[in-house]
């Protein structure tokens, strides 16, 4: 457990800013509706009040709480995650619950999950490629909640409790870490949801400009001394954002038409993923398809990813303004990272799986063979990776114009 846990004041805050603002896209929950509430042992203090929460606001709870992982001999066992991947036979490895999984998504109307990280690096030494196969296994469970999603009947938000380990992982005190996670979700001011609505009025200014220059977009252009990439933005695309899903979440994203992307791309932010850091990333796309990758660290395990099906294609591009984030400082979670405002702005680039929200029409409508022929990727696997520094990203239009529509860390829409 964390020596250091904020005090009731900012707890309450967050759980309200989760279940009444985050959920129902904007809106929060109903009376009556159905939160599934996931988180590990670490994250304990903000669980029950956001449990309490739900209850306050109407709804009923299906918790889903797990012991933390960790590595070390002496606790090994205690890790069921690293044991199940040291140990699982094929069988197990591909085993997929489905009555039980499919019940729970029948069920649920919303689900809030909780990160916190009692070891960054529980499962260090796990061979990827069994993380890899139980992801694959697993998938059926995160596409029936996006058929949901897609109809308009569910929706989900993701937080972040902070643990000593993150904080001692990010170069950071406990305190300084929290301080962090406080003012990126406005738990320092008397109403968080107040100051989030104004924000997210804020981003649609934005969201607005981009998606009336979307249908007449071909390509974007990105461009800086880490990047030099063409991305196809692809047919009927929206921009989206300020939904609720993530909290914070301060970007605007797109699902382009993987087929278009094309150039070379560095990202200065390390990735954390299953239990790894993997440093000094490059990617080369050629005809929408990863051609080469490097990483200064943990380079294998970044090629297993990338060779799972679906994911050496692009799935997502973001982009954060710096002027709406008030996260300062690397915080070893992408969560954070991925909106992190910095004096040139953020963007990230998901490999895998794509968002078919983005769809400009009816997604509930829309169906595989559409989203296929639109461009729209699938994987089990969609991994942010993230870089703050500089860039200029100008739309190349169907006319032959251009026009710059983010650079110096702003939005100029």
């Amino acid at each position: 457990m964390p020596n250091y846990q904020p005090s009731r004041k900012i707890l309450d805050r967050y759980a309200k800013v989760l279940v009444e603002f985050a959920l129902g896209g904007g809106t929060g929950i109903k009376k009556g509706d159905v939160v599934r509430v996931s988180a590990n042992e670490s994250a304990g203090p903000l669980f029950l009040a956001v449990c309490n929460a739900v209850l306050d606001a109407g709804g009923h709870v299906i918790p889903h709480y797990s012991p933390d992982d960790e590595q070390g001999d002496k606790r090994r066992n205690l890790s069921h995650n690293r044991y199940f991947y040291e140990n699982a036979e094929d069988h197990q490895l591909d085993f997929f619950p489905a009555k039980y999984l499919k019940g729970l998504v029948e069920q649920m109307d919303h689900s809030i999950f909780l990160l916190s990280t009692a070891d960054p690096h529980a499962l260090k030494g796990v061979d990827p490629k069994k993380i890899m196969r139980r992801g694959v296994a697993l998938k059926p469970f995160m596409d029936w909640r996006h058929e949901k999603e897609w109809q308009g009947k569910f929706t989900w938000t993701i937080a972040l409790y902070g643990t000593s380990a993150m904080a001692r992982e990010a170069g950071l005190s406990e305190e300084e870490y929290w301080d962090q996670i406080i003012k990126a979700c406005f738990l320092d001011q008397t109403d968080p949801i107040g100051k989030w609505k104004q924000v997210y009025r804020d981003l649609e200014n934005y969201r607005i400009k981009l998606n009336k220059l979307a249908p007449k977009t071909d390509r974007l252009h990105v461009v800086g001394p880490d990047v030099d990439l063409w991305i196809k933005l692809g047919e009927k695309r929206n921009w989206l954002g300020g939904s609720g899903r993530n909290i914070p979440s301060f970007e605007l994203f797109t699902s382009p038409d993987w087929r278009g992307t094309q150039g070379w791309i560095r990202f200065n932010q390390p990735l954390y993923r299953y239990s790894h850091k993997i440093t000094g990333i490059e990617l080369w796309f050629n005809n929408g398809r990863v051609i080469k990758s490097r990483a200064k660290s943990n380079e294998k395990l970044l090629k297993e990813m990338i060779a799972t099906e679906g994911a050496d294609k692009i799935g997502e591009y973001s982009l954060t303004d710096r002027r709406f984030s008030r996260i300062t400082k690397f915080m070893a979670e992408t969560l954070f990272d991925e909106n992190m405002g910095g004096p040139h702005g953020n963007t990230h680039l998901a490999l895998g799986m794509s968002y078919r929200d983005t769809y400009a029409g009816n997604v509930a409508k829309l169906t595989k063979k559409q989203a296929e022929h639109l461009g729209f990727n699938d994987s089990s696997v969609h991994t942010d990776i993230i870089s703050t520094s500089p860039r200029t990203v100008t739309a190349h239009l169907k006319n032959g114009q251009e026009k710059i529509i983010y650079t110096h860390g702003e939005f100029v829409v």
